[in-house]
């Protein structure tokens, strides 16, 4: 707070008429402390580094359990490991040049190698807030963002679960994160400058520039992934006995831990990409919550109609629907709206994991693109709807100006925007994704064995047991 806020106008008055009349030595002190170099928030930053523990909880064990108990029992390793090891890949990987190629200067597609293996970063230097004059320190926004580098690629794999070899995997991460996400994240979310807002002075990557709204990686996370899965299950192919063998989960109750540690870890997602404590930040920690809740209710009242049954599997896959859908707009709309959003995206996307899936007859595992990708499609564009102040959003994201004029927005416009980010990201992503998965499949190899498919990538890839009964 600013000193008058603490003492009051006139106590303040005195005391600066105290200084004034003050030794030399005293105005030289006070000289000093008002030039003194910003220093991190410490509320702020204490929020920034729960929510990287938070995020980081969604990959290991969440992701890991929601998509282990999803397999067959012979596959729940391997499944485990895969998460496990793209998580640290990936986070060696940011350390090395995701954070630098991401988050510095460079052009409107990618930045450069100035903090390549954290050149430059130690623990003296900050990251700016979206507040003027509020900072976190450097590491914490590095470790931050890097929770998101390793939970993305690691949603990819249960697009093709069951089916794809270890090592070849792990190539295909490391290549996919240097030449897919870096370079998204720095379009979606790099900006340097005087102000926050679109075509104004400063540098930015080209979909920020544009005005896109991503509070927390609807395109860098999900829609990314998501069509990343898709690519990799058509250039791997379906699992030996699609449509012709059991191929149920073999533990919902796994399935249901995981998705509950979803659920909580994704208020540090959602709510520290606001990247400090404020109110911004507990709208989308709300919006989050309630999202959710409609999201996983629908999928039950659909499922209640058309099955005459609702099943956990449903409930936590709806659940999950409205997390990928609420991301973009955390921060942005209303608790009213969100809910709407959270409601239509479970629909839609059971739609495309019930219908559309079945009728192209793609094998996309653990239903990565009709959950994730598709999700994250109605959750970019309805973003530009919920974000319009006439409907209690928070317009563009820029606190010099909250709260938003009524009338200022353009809710055409900025659909027109969010379209513009969503084709992007589906080509960048898409087009790069089977680049990097046909190479990869027709030098060393994506697909093991028939024998090895078989028996189950557990014993056939990991020498081990989920269960030894």
């Amino acid at each position: 707070m600013k000193l008058g806020h603490l003492l009051g106008g006139a106590t303040a008055a005195l005391l600066a008429t105290a200084v004034a009349a003050s030794p030399a030595w005293a105005q030289e002190a006070a000289a000093a402390a008002a030039t003194a170099p910003p220093a991190p928030d410490k509320g702020d930053t204490t929020w920034m580094l729960i929510s990287s523990a938070l995020v980081l909880m969604m990959s290991v064990p969440g992701l890991a359990l929601f998509y282990g108990g999803l397999v067959r029992a012979k596959n729940m390793l391997s499944v485990l490991m895969q998460v496990l090891t793209i998580v640290a890949i990936a986070a060696l990987v940011w350390v090395g040049w995701g954070y630098s190629l991401a988050f510095t200067a460079g052009n409107p597609f990618i930045g450069g190698l100035s903090k390549a293996f954290l050149s430059g970063v130690d623990a003296t230097t900050l990251a700016a807030t979206f507040s003027n004059g509020v900072y976190i320190p450097e590491y914490a926004y590095v470790v931050f963002q890097m929770t998101f580098a390793c939970i993305t690629p690691a949603l990819i794999v249960g697009a093709f679960a069951e089916r794809v070899r270890f090592w070849p995997l792990m190539l295909f991460v490391v290549l996919w994160l240097t030449v897919v996400y870096f370079p998204l994240a720095h379009m979606v979310w790099y900006w340097a400058g005087p102000d926050f807002l679109p075509n104004q002075p400063g540098d930015h990557g080209l979909i920020y520039g544009w005005g896109a709204l991503d509070f927390a990686g609807g395109t860098v996370v999900h829609i990314n992934a998501g069509i990343a899965g898709l690519v990799g299950c058509l250039v791997i192919g379906k699992r030996i006995g699609y449509n012709s063998e059991p191929l149920a989960p073999h533990s919902l109750v796994m399935t249901m831990i995981g998705a509950s540690l979803l659920w909580v870890g994704w208020f540090g997602f959602n709510a520290g990409s606001n990247l400090e404590a404020n109110g911004v930040t507990a709208l989308a920690f709300i919006n989050t919550f309630v999202a959710t809740a409609a999201a996983a209710l629908t999928w039950a009242l659909i499922e209640q109609l058309i099955h005459r049954k609702s099943s956990l599997l449903g409930g936590a896959t709806g659940a999950v629907a409205g997390l990928v859908a609420i991301t973009p707009a955390a921060g942005f709309g209303a608790p009213g709206t969100s809910i709407l959003l959270g409601a239509v995206a479970s629909a839609v996307c059971f739609f495309f994991v019930a219908k559309v899936k079945n009728r192209f007859g793609y094998d996309d595992s653990l239903d990565v693109f009709g959950v994730h990708c598709i999700g994250g499609i109605v959750g970019a564009i309805g973003t530009g709807i919920v974000a319009a102040p006439s409907l209690g959003g928070q317009g563009f994201f820029d606190y010099t100006v909250l709260p938003a004029v009524p009338g200022t927005y353009d809710i055409a416009a900025q659909l027109l925007v969010q379209l513009k980010a969503v084709g992007l990201t589906l080509a960048w992503s898409g087009g790069l994704s089977f680049v990097l998965f046909y190479l990869i499949d027709k030098t060393i190899g994506l697909r093991p064995t028939v024998d090895a498919e078989r028996e189950g990538l557990d014993i056939s890839s990991h020498g081990e047991r989920a269960y030894n009964l």
